[in-house]
């Protein structure tokens, strides 16, 4: 099987098998969306969604949270991961927004990079999520699946993994196979151990026969 041909089989899986596929994250405007994803670094979105609505209630604009102190952030945010760096980037995201973009999330990668906690995976997801262009997001779920499925090859670092996927995917679908790819390694191509005996990839997958599974 060829990769355009590996590419075309999953994409009518996936259209078939998961035709609606979004964020896990709750959210209702931009900011809040951002705010979940910076959380969201090396962290589950289950615990995001149980910290995020006290947060929206006390900072629900830009401006509330800049207005915070960082401990009044982190008090909010110290259950999940890494609650230090969270809650001093929210507080920088946050005054960054308020003083230049005033108040609203830009839709550059240029401009979203340039927010305190905000690296290239967070800004496709703002930009593909929140305003719906055609951006591919590689966490370590995308980067392991895309992998070992065989859609991607060598790709060592987020960078290259994003760059051949976008370059497989119809530019159309790339937000949804984003959240194809996530999903399907949240619940079914899980890092240790892969369900392959109920994927409904495994014929196409190049590592579904048995052979240990790329990490």
């Amino acid at each position: 099987m060829t990769t355009k041909e590996r590419y075309e089989a999953v994409t009518e899986w996936f259209r078939t098998n998961m035709p609606v596929a979004e964020t896990e994250l709750h959210y209702d405007n931009p900011y809040q969306l951002i705010v979940a994803v910076i959380l969201s670094a090396q962290c589950t979105d289950k615990r995001v969604n149980m910290v995020t609505p006290a947060i929206f209630r006390d900072y629900p604009t830009p401006a509330d949270m800049a207005a915070a102190t960082v401990e009044e952030i982190y008090e909010h945010v110290k259950s999940v991961s890494y609650p230090n760096n969270k809650s001093a980037n929210l507080k920088k995201m946050a005054e960054r927004l308020t003083d230049v973009y005033h108040g609203e999330v830009p839709d550059t990668m240029e401009e979203l990079i340039t927010l305190a906690g905000v690296g290239r995976k967070t800004a496709n997801v703002v930009m593909s999520v929140a305003f719906g262009k055609q951006a591919m997001a590689v966490d370590t779920h995308v980067h392991r699946v895309s992998a070992r499925i065989g859609l991607t090859h060598g790709a060592k670092t987020p960078l290259e993994t994003e760059r051949q996927l976008v370059a497989g995917f119809a530019g159309d679908i790339l937000a949804t196979a984003h959240h194809w790819l996530i999903l399907h390694g949240r619940y079914v191509c899980t890092a240790r151990k892969p369900k392959c005996e109920i994927c409904g990839l495994a014929k196409v997958c190049k590592t579904a026969s048995g052979k240990r599974p790329e990490r």
